[in-house]
């Protein structure tokens, strides 16, 4: 197969973890006769400096032409540290979404046989955890409308949604369970929001379309507390915006690492692949990242066009490289940490 992929690095830790998923991928071409053609862009505070965009049209071209997008990080101190700043890194993110139609966040949560005792969650209440949480991208709160009034005394953020918008999710979701155990649970806030009401009045009627799938529905502060104490008792989980950016990144704790977890975030065309880490700033250019997340995303890129066994070749590889602790130094504990490029050599040898 021949595959154009447009290649992000973005900021931070991006343009290293990225550069070791690009030898991940390019080893597996090799091994199973693939083509891949890799375009670079900018985006993010990189292209902010360098355009004063965070996503420039050109990029935008480069990821709608092609048929997978690889991204790294967004993000840089000094825009963190200036709350007047009118451009942002972050705007590209979003920006990028819209653009491209990304709906769907796909964060899967699962756990790593070696790295199990690593997480502050006790072996018992994780050890196979295997869940999925779809996030809403592209309504909600992060593109309702905002302002201030009183004299810039009083801001205030609204979380809108369209019935189309909620369809689209819960629609995927529902796919996703019938693949998976059938079950698929729906977050909201609906004894509060109108927004949520919407959601689930929206799934709802949606149930009839999927009658084997048990559906339920949680309020999300209640799924923040269950989602430490039993995560397996969740397989699919759909969710608005704001709240799957919340319930994700708490759901990372699971596997003992935010280093480690994957994602994409899907749309009608072309799709997206990135870690559900930051920028890293900290530690950018000291080659110390773990670069396990990014090569995890691009195993759920082959995945994607039906290359189940490219992906399960690079799951594997990573097991073994958590097993043998051929790791970075998030992982390594008492063991030896190598660098991230040494471990984005070892992955592609060993493939």
């Amino acid at each position: 197969m021949k595959l154009n992929i447009a290649l992000l690095a973005g900021d931070g830790i991006g343009p290293e973890v990225i550069d070791q998923a690009v030898k991940v991928c390019d080893a597996i071409a090799v091994k199973f006769n693939h083509e891949i053609n890799w375009t670079s862009a900018l985006t993010g505070a990189v292209a902010i400096d360098t355009v004063g965009e965070p996503y420039p049209d050109e990029t935008h071209e480069i990821c709608a032409n092609s048929d997978a997008v690889l991204f790294g990080a967004i993000g840089h101190p000094k825009f963190d540290n200036d709350p007047s700043a009118k451009v942002r890194p972050e705007q590209g993110l979003l920006k990028m979404r819209q653009k491209l139609g990304l709906f769907a966040n796909v964060r899967p949560t699962f756990t790593f046989p070696s790295l199990i005792d690593k997480s502050p969650l006790k072996r018992d209440r994780i050890e196979g955890t295997d869940l999925i949480i779809l996030r809403e991208l592209t309504g909600g709160v992060y593109f309702g409308e905002r302002g201030r009034k009183d004299e810039g005394d009083t801001a205030f953020d609204t979380m809108t949604y369209q019935r189309f918008e909620i369809q689209r999710l819960a629609k995927k979701g529902f796919e996703m369970a019938m693949k998976r155990s059938k079950k698929l649970c729906c977050v909201d806030k609906a004894n509060v929001l109108e927004a949520s009401r919407l959601w689930r009045e929206t799934v709802q009627a949606m149930e009839k379309d999927y009658p084997e799938v048990e559906v339920s529905y949680e309020f999300v502060d209640a799924v923040a507390m269950r989602l430490i104490q039993w995560p397996k008792d969740y397989d699919v989980i759909i969710t608005a915006n704001l709240f799957g950016d919340i319930l994700t990144d708490e759901a990372s704790v699971i596997s003992g690492s935010m280093g480690l977890m994957p994602s994409s975030s899907v749309g009608s065309k072309v799709s997206l692949y990135e870690p559900i880490h930051g920028s890293y700033p900290q530690a950018a250019g000291k080659d110390i990242a773990n670069p396990l997340a990014t090569v995890l995303s691009a195993a759920m890129l082959f995945e994607d066009f039906d290359l189940t066994a490219e992906a399960q070749a690079i799951r594997d590889v990573v097991n073994t490289s958590l097993a043998e602790g051929v790791v970075t130094e998030d992982l390594a504990g008492d063991g030896k940490a190598h660098k991230t490029s040494e471990v984005g050599d070892w992955l592609a040898a060993n493939i």
